[in-house]
């Protein structure tokens, strides 16, 4: 007759995997070296307004702790339970500032859960190549990165000249929005640029009528 601990001795259950401290010590080595590369990527791409030092080094933490339980879980079937019920109660409260921050947390996770699993190419590899990828798209600097620009103007004849003069110096202007008061009229605009100079500022500021104008870049997330 089989009885309650007889289940707990059977050879599924205490069937283990077993691992050498060598095989440990390189897949944590590794994970070391992926969050730092990781790390390094999201620091070379980061363009937010604050940059979150904390942010960086957790993405290191993270690749190491998805490492350990992965190992912890594909050694021991009841261990693997037990963290299955024990993860399943976690919640992560913390805001994402940016969309781009996700992608980052998931390469963490993912590179530190194919470590665990013991496919080291794959890892390598992938991880390598996704950071390849974000750098040449994230840090992409070119003519079609938008800008907002802001005149403050005393009249009609003003606002004219001065959004005559804009679209003359850029490759493309549209017009955000335009507020008319007692005091003058405010326009905004958003343009692309034909180069990274920004002297038709200066220019605008000087024509007559124009009482400030403002250049401010955006990437188009916050301000439509």
């Amino acid at each position: 007759m089989t009885t309650f601990n007889d289940l707990f001795k059977s050879s599924f259950l205490e069937k283990v995997s077993s691992f050498s401290a060598l095989d440990m010590v390189i897949a944590m080595a590794l994970a070391l070296a992926l969050g730092l590369f990781i790390f390094l990527v999201y620091k070379k791409t980061f363009s937010g307004v604050m940059y979150s030092q904390s942010f960086g080094v957790s993405l290191v933490g993270m690749t190491l702790v998805t490492t350990l339980i992965i190992l912890a879980i594909t050694s021991n079937v009841v261990l693997s339970l037990g963290m299955v019920g024990a993860l399943s109660i976690v919640r992560f409260r913390t805001a994402i500032k940016e969309p781009i921050d996700i992608v980052f947390l998931f390469w963490a996770i993912s590179a530190g859960i194919v470590l665990g699993a013991g496919l080291i190419p794959l890892a390598v590899f992938g991880s390598v190549f996704v950071g390849l990828i974000l750098l040449a798209l994230v840090n992409k600097k070119s003519r079609e990165n938008p800008y907002i620009l802001a005149l403050a103007c005393e009249d009609e004849k003003a606002e004219q000249e001065a959004a005559a003069l804009a679209a003359s110096s850029v490759r493309r202007c549209v017009t955000k929005s335009k507020t008319v008061s007692a005091s003058g009229v405010e326009l905004t605009l958003e343009v692309r640029l034909e180069a990274a100079s920004v002297d038709f500022v200066n220019r605008l500021a000087q024509v007559p009528g124009v009482r400030s104008a403002v250049l401010v870049s955006y990437n188009g997330e916050y301000m439509s």
